[in-house]
């Protein structure tokens, strides 16, 4: 997910630098969505493992 929004946050500088705002916009946008996504899911999955770890061990 963290590659997606690599992705996209390069296709928004692109396409800003060549003159397109409202893509740009779009893109950035979609960055941000994907960005945090994977950290709420990178924090759900360490809480989670954090509390199986201790009632496994």
């Amino acid at each position: 997910m963290i590659k997606g929004a690599i992705i996209f946050a390069v296709a928004a500088l692109i396409l800003g630098i060549l003159g397109f705002g409202g893509l740009a916009g779009v893109a950035w946008d979609l960055a941000q969505i994907l960005f945090w996504i994977a950290v709420v899911i990178a924090v759900l999955l360490f809480v989670l493992g954090m509390t199986i770890y201790k009632k496994v061990t």
